[in-house]
């Protein structure tokens, strides 16, 4: 009788960072603990003993309570080159297996390539969901031993001058989540391969894209510790998506793309007074709902800024630049006051967009 099919994932990661400082984030407790679960998780509880015939165990915590715990031994330790150890999920209502993961580290470009393979899984898509596991796990550890921190793994593709690209770099502010901005323009080859549709922006953590502004910000919410991008009670994150989706649906095009635009990117030299006349004759009704919106508060849901504050931010920074958008925006004295409040935010000022061509 032939034997059982089993799958196996086989991950690679090159990591700046010396080959035992990564060696040691696997073995080390107090390392450990910082990184080994995916993101939007915690370390619960820990406990190594690591030597050949030892065993570990460790339980991971998310957000919404939920406790995972597994363990296995180690088979094999050669540091720092090589560690050989067994996986097995502990619990009711978790895969009964033990499944085996060998990991190879070697010096390379002065850091270090780590092979991980993670084999004997029952199925292909117990196969492929343990994959999306180690992806954002590894992202942990870069953020650990990459002296660059997140910056290392956590990028945002977009032009800076972008109101949706400053919408997410607001947001990565506001969480404390360090980013590299890599500067690129919509449609091209970097963008394309990242977005079906070629927009910006686009977030890369690690091998992990997400694209789309609200989708980012929610990423970014689950993934990384800080203060919440969304308001606390069911009726205001009710109200802050309402506003998410309005602002993208309804808002965005009369302000950015038939405002705003046709002044920054003239045709033949001259704004389309068209375009521009039109998009001014739709704002008194925009700007009175977002008003009634505001109500007394500063901020559109709750009371402290969220997703649907720094996706309209960036906006009414721009329409305010030119004549018709400024003084409409003057009378309404709540939306001014709302504005004015994440205007004094060091999110928005630290991410104040060139304002040359």
């Amino acid at each position: 009788m032939n034997p059982p099919q089993t799958f196996q994932l086989t991950q690679r990661r090159f990591i700046r960072a010396p080959r035992e400082r990564v060696f040691d984030a696997f073995v080390r407790i107090e390392h450990a603990r910082e990184w080994m679960c995916p993101r939007g998780m915690s370390m619960a509880q820990c406990e190594f003993d690591v030597r050949v015939g030892g065993s570990y165990r460790f339980t991971m915590r998310a957000r919404d309570g939920d406790q995972f715990t597994v363990g296995g031994s180690y088979r094999e330790i050669l540091r720092p080159e090589r560690l050989t150890y067994t996986w097995a999920w502990q619990g009711e209502n978790m895969p009964n297996m033990e499944t085996l993961i060998t990991v190879a580290f070697s010096e390379r470009d002065g850091g270090t390539e780590l092979v991980l393979t993670h084999s004997g899984f029952p199925s292909a898509a117990m196969c492929a969901s343990h994959e999306d596991g180690w992806n954002s796990t590894f992202n942990r550890l870069c953020d650990l031993v990459d002296a660059r921190g997140q910056a290392a793994t956590v990028t945002l593709y977009g032009d800076p001058r972008s109101t949706y690209v400053r919408s997410v770099r607001m947001g990565l502010a506001e969480k404390g989540v360090k980013y590299t901005l890599q500067p690129a323009a919509p449609h091209t080859p970097e963008v394309n391969a990242l977005h079906p549709f070629g927009r910006i922006p686009v977030l890369a953590d690690g091998p992990i894209h997400v694209f789309e502004t609200s989708a980012i910000l929610r990423y970014v919410e689950e993934a990384f510790p800080g203060p919440s991008l969304l308001p606390g009670s069911i009726r205001e994150r009710a109200r802050g998506e309402q506003w998410v989706s309005a602002l993208n649906a309804y808002v965005d095009g009369p302000l950015v793309r038939r405002y705003v635009l046709p002044y920054v990117f003239p045709k033949d030299g001259k704004p389309d007074r068209a375009t521009i006349d039109a998009a001014v004759k739709e704002m008194p009704a925009l700007f009175a709902a977002l008003d009634a919106a505001y109500g007394t508060r500063n901020f559109l849901a709750g009371n402290g800024p969220t997703m649907a504050d720094y996706i309209l931010a960036p906006m009414l920074f721009y329409v305010g630049f030119f004549p018709e958008g400024k003084a409409l925006i003057a009378n309404y004295p709540n939306l001014v006051r709302g504005h004015a409040a994440i205007a004094e935010r060091a999110s928005f000022k630290d991410t104040m967009p060139p304002m040359g061509g």
